[in-house]
């Protein structure tokens, strides 16, 4: 809270105050839904948030921005398909895309930066109403887009912001917020390091320059980061996909899973094992049908808000809240005391972390004799290690954070000096479309290398 006097010319009457913090903390609450249940909202009310959302301000007031209203189901059925598989696109009552007039951009992209004012001003109208939404900018190919939408050349379309009812199961989650003195500064710019990522070293950094698919500046090799600026990347970005159960698990993504998971040892009841950065829950969600329903897990993160976000997931997919404890990692070492664990599981953790063989040694240290280690990583002489390399690693550092893909070689050397390697396969001949188990002299070319490992102590 500020200790500044409030100016005389701005003092509200106490009733007036209580009102006005009722509404702010009103919108405050609004939290993005992906899970709607496709229940209609009567064309008026769709033409008044609208409405409420052309309000806010525009560059120079030229209102150079439109917006259509998308709820035929066949519509929104392919808005889903050339979305490239937003469920919710198809599931909502309305789609409502966000366009600008091209040729009055102004300077720092003033009319895109109007439609964006718009398009809050239409969540906030549409919360307010009782109902819940979400803003894209993953909405697909442009082209299709101004296909299926009759847009003429001189408009882009930058987004979409879905409208509808939740569903009773979807998730009552508001994604964290920064704390307020991390995102501010007076007179000159102050941050918190853990939340100054790193980035390749050049004269200026023109944002006009950067693309989510093209980004010359970004720093993939997690060796820059820091494990504190891991965690503040991961444990905020990891929320851009809701905790849904049974959602953004491809088939692909579920039979490399699987041969990942048949690597696991024979376990008991009583196995104590431990599943270190998984990714939002998913591979937390295969393992736990692998395991002993009574054996002892803990889930080891590097945030509170990713644990936040496993908890939810792991409920959604029906999982009882006492089965797994969660454990937080600082600074790269294992939250669990040495010799205790039966098993510790590096679901492509590998390739994330800053120092690759140190958590090895983490690993070896927390391993009882006898213990194993089921280890999965990206591999870089792989054909998706050709794909990285040319196209992949020149975009964007992807939500669940930076990471290199590791040669499996190399990797299979790293366990071979610190356990004995009891199981080893390649999954994946394709760089991005098969999950084939490959075994023997090829083992070392698929797009994933897994391993069981035992440590003898």
């Amino acid at each position: 809270m500020s200790d500044r006097p409030t100016d005389l010319d701005t003092k509200m009457q106490q009733t007036d105050k209580l009102q006005a913090l009722h509404i702010l903390e009103t919108l405050a609450a609004r939290a993005s839904c992906r899970d709607f249940d496709g229940s209609c909202i009567d064309p008026e009310t769709l033409q008044d948030i609208v409405r409420d959302g052309v309000q806010a301000p525009s560059s120079c007031n030229q209102q150079n921005w439109h917006f259509i209203i998308v709820t035929d189901q066949q519509r929104k059925r392919l808005a889903h398909e050339i979305s490239g598989g937003n469920h919710h696109f198809a599931e909502c009552s309305a789609l409502i895309y966000l366009c600008f007039q091209k040729g009055w951009t102004h300077g720092n992209f003033s009319i895109v930066q109007s439609v964006a004012g718009a398009c809050y001003h239409m969540m906030l109208s549409a919360h307010l109403r009782g109902f819940q939404c979400i803003w894209n900018a993953g909405i697909g190919d442009q082209n299709r887009l101004r296909e299926m939408l009759a847009l003429p050349l001189t408009f882009d379309v930058i987004g979409a912001l879905a409208i509808g009812r939740a569903k009773p199961s979807a998730p009552d989650v508001k994604a964290p917020r920064r704390p307020t003195e991390e995102i501010f500064s007076w007179e000159t710019f102050q941050r918190p390091a853990a939340s100054c990522y790193p980035v390749k070293a050049a004269d200026e950094y023109p944002y006009g320059n950067i693309r989510n698919d093209h980004n010359p500046f970004a720093e993939w090799d997690p060796a820059a980061w820091s494990w504190d600026q891991i965690a503040d990347f991961r444990g905020y970005s990891v929320w851009a996909k809701s905790p849904l159960g049974g959602v953004y698990v491809s088939r692909r993504q579920g039979d490399a899973l699987n041969a990942e998971h048949a690597l696991l040892p024979t376990l008991n009841d009583g196995s104590r094992i431990a599943e270190i950065m998984p990714w939002g829950g998913t591979s937390t969600v295969a393992l736990l049908k692998r395991l002993p329903s009574q054996a002892h897990i803990s889930v080891a993160e590097l945030s509170q808000h990713n644990i936040s976000f496993i908890r939810e997931r792991l409920s959604q997919e029906g999982h009882a809240a006492n089965r797994v404890r969660f454990d937080l990692i600082e600074n790269g070492r294992l939250p669990h005391a040495t010799s205790t664990l039966d098993l510790v599981v590096l679901p492509q953790v590998i390739e994330h972390v800053p120092d690759p063989q140190a958590l090895l040694d983490e690993v070896g240290r927390v391993l009882v004799s006898g213990g194993h280690v089921l280890v999965s990583a990206r591999n870089l002489d792989s054909a998706y290690g050709d794909l990285w390399r040319a196209t992949e690693s020149l975009a964007q550092v992807p939500n669940q954070g930076p990471f290199r893909p590791c040669s499996a070689g190399q990797l299979a050397q790293w366990l071979a000096d610190r356990f004995e390697i009891e199981e080893e396969i390649g999954i994946g001949a394709e760089a991005t479309g098969d999950a084939a188990v490959l075994r023997g002299d090829s083992r070392h070319g698929g797009r994933l290398y897994a391993a069981r490992c035992r440590y003898a102590g």
